[in-house]
Parts: C-alpha cells; structure tokens; sequence
C-alpha cells in the first residue's frame, strides 16, 4: 500500500512538471508576441486608441469567457479536448501574425489568442489541482508559475535578439515563435499520453460536496477581487516611468524582467508556505504588495526616485508571484472535482472583470491626481487582508 502510495505521488508530480513545461513554451510563444504587439498594431497603421481598445477588449475576452469555458469542462469532462481546442487557437494565433497585412487581421488575431487562452485554462488548471492534490497544491501550483514565468522572461528575449538580428523584421520575430508553439503542443500530447485521464491522480475524499459552493469561496473571490481592482498593470507603470524619466527607456525592460524573476521566486517560496499554514498566507502577501504603488509612483518623497522605483517592482512582482500561485491553490481546496473547473471560471472571471474595471479607474486617476490613485491601490489591497484571514477561519470550519 505504501508503495503504491510513493508510485502515485510519483507519478503526479511528473504530471505537475509535464503541465509546468507546457506553460514554459506556451508563455515564450505568447508573452513574446505581446511584448512587440503595439509596436505591430503601430506600424500597420493603428491608432494609440485602437491599440488600447484592442489589447483591453482581448483581455477582458481572455477572462470573461472562462466562466463558459469552466461550466462546459465540468459538464462534459473533456478536460483534455477542451484544453486542446484552447492551446491551439492561442498558440497558433500567434505565429499567424507574421501573415497578416493589416492592423484588422493583426488585431482578431490578437483578441483570438486571448479567446484561446479563456478556453484552455479552466480545464488546465483542474486537471493541475487533481495532481497537485497529492504533491501539495501550493507548491504545484508554485513550480506551475515559475516555468510559466521562465518561459515570460525568455519569449521577449528571443523576440529582441530576433528583431536585432533581422534589423526590426516583426514578421519573422512572429514566425519565430513558431516552434515553441509546436514545442508546448507536443508536451502536452505526450502530458495525455501518459495521463489519459488525470482526474484519477487525485486522493478521493470520503465528502464530496457537488452542490454549489461553500460560504468561504465566495468570500474568498470577494477577497481576491479587491486585490485585482488595486493591482496596477505595468503598462501604466511603464508610462509613468517614460514619461517621467525616471529610469532611462532602455531600463523599462530589464524592470519587467526583473518583476518576473521574481515573480518565479515568489510563486516557489509562497507556494510552500501555503502548504504550511494555509490561506491566511495571502494576506501577509497582500501586506507586502501594498506598497509598491507609492515607491513606483511617489518615490521621489522617498530620496532617490529610481531606487524607490527598483523596489516597487520587487514588491509588485512578488505580489505577482502570490496571486498566480497560491490564489489558484486556494480555489482547488475549496471546490469538489465535481466543479473544479467552473470553480476557476469564476474564479478567473471575477479577477479579470475587476483587474480591468480598476485597470481603466486606475488609468483615469493617473490623469487627474497620482496620490489618489497611490491611495486607492493601497485601500483595495489592505482591505483584503481581513477577508483572507476571515476566509481561512470559514474555510478551517467547513463552511
């Protein structure tokens, strides 16, 4: 029996590590078409507003139709299927751009790459939480974010050498990312080869709650909402630091890498101490990453405004880290295999609904008063921190 048991741990943390490779050259393939996707829109002829229009209609699609996603994975439980159909449409999405000949088809392929990744990642990560249900869910999803974020970190690198090389060639910068796309589609046929049917890899538990959810899920996506509604995108961040110049323009880069370094880190060190005590981790996270808005975007009154702004995006990306690992771990212990998937639908709608609406508030604030928009990043962010520590009394109670 004891040895059946090392077998099966075995055997689902090759499952974790195979998704954990598929999330590497899928990221490399996407993140690197989107660190170059403006500029594109650009010089095909779109305006600044159709370029924001476009990426933020894309997002808002990418989050939004995970709820659809979710409901139909639950229902028939073609977790594989599904996510197939999904990494295709996302991934092959990408390389096609180096085909397109004007901003319109640039653009639906843009907003079909965001779609594809809505269908993929409900199933994805119920099929992750089943394994991750025996190697440990913080840690799982942990080692999920850092290879995600390796593959984030090396996609623009390659983009950038390509572009280099090509003399700003965007059409094979495109073409390039052909084979990590190829790549990340052959990992995950042989992820399905091997685990035909991954909901099996989960520990069964006697109580199997298959009606609705528990009190402690919604409040903890009422927790995580807030957290999204503060969080701001480095897009804003990055248009700040140009157009104060506080850092040169060739810096703004190597400040996005290095938020996703650590981001890698943190999503490792969060994820095993979300084994150890629990949810009420986040809210120490949530402690932690509330400041980086007045480093970023006050951190003249600091002293050495750059310094200050070096240290934001540490705390940022290790806010970062948090939410895409342990926000997701959470969700797999608070749902049944039932609805794990329509689980992470809402769950990943809710934060994308709110993650734009405090995006765009966010954006408006920039124009009119700084320390308004410092001040709400914060309030949103604190005021999570009672909700997770209540989640996790409502959650250790069973209710």
């Amino acid at each position: 029996m004891e040895e059946n048991r090392k077998v099966e741990k075995y055997s689902a943390w090759i499952f974790v590590i195979l998704l954990g490779c598929v999330s590497l050259f899928s990221d490399m393939t996407y993140e690197g078409a989107r660190s170059i996707t403006g500029p594109y829109l650009g010089l095909l002829g779109a305006s600044a507003f159709i370029v924001g229009l476009i990426t933020g209609f894309g997002e808002l699609l990418g989050y939004t139709f995970r709820l659809v996603s979710g409901y139909f994975v639950d229902k028939t439980k073609r977790y594989w299927l599904i996510t197939f159909i999904g990494y295709i449409i996302n991934l092959f999405a990408v390389p096609l751009l180096a085909l397109s000949g004007n901003w319109v088809i640039a653009s639906i392929l843009i907003v079909l790459e965001r779609f594809g990744k809505s269908i993929r990642v409900p199933g994805r990560d119920a099929m992750l939480s089943f394994a991750a249900k025996r190697t440990g869910t913080g840690i799982s999803f942990g080692i999920n974010e850092a290879l995600d974020q390796i593959g984030a970190v090396l996609g623009p690198i390659i983009v950038s050498v390509s572009l280099f090389v090509k003399k700003g060639n965007y059409h094979f910068a495109f073409g390039i990312l052909l084979f990590p796309a190829v790549i990340a589609i052959l990992l995950l046929t042989i992820s399905k080869v091997l685990f035909p049917r991954p909901e099996n890899l989960e520990i069964k538990n006697m109580e199997i709650q298959t009606k609705g959810f528990q009190r402690s899920f919604w409040l903890y996506l009422l927790a995580v909402i807030f957290v999204a509604m503060g969080y701001a995108d480095f897009p804003l961040m990055a248009y700040h630091f140009k157009k104060t110049m506080i850092v040169s323009e060739q810096t703004i880069p190597l400040l996005y890498a290095t938020a996703m370094a650590v981001d890698a880190i943190a999503a490792l060190i969060f994820g095993y101490m979300y084994d150890k005590v629990g949810i009420v981790i986040l809210s120490f996270a949530s402690f932690i990453s509330s400041f980086f808005a007045p480093l970023v975007f006050l951190g003249g009154i600091f002293g050495s405004a750059e310094l200050a702004c070096w240290i934001g995006i540490i705390l940022w990306g290790i806010g970062m880290g948090a939410q895409e690992s342990i926000m997701r771990s959470g969700i797999a212990d608070m749902s049944s295999q039932q609805k794990r998937a329509s689980a992470y639908g809402i769950f990943n709608t809710g934060f994308g609904i709110f993650w734009f609406i405090g995006s765009a508030l966010m954006g408006y604030l920039y124009d009119k008063n700084i320390a308004i928009l410092v001040l709400f990043s914060i309030i949103t962010q604190i005021v999570s921190i009672p909700l997770f520590v209540f989640t996790a009394k409502q959650k250790k109670a069973g209710l």
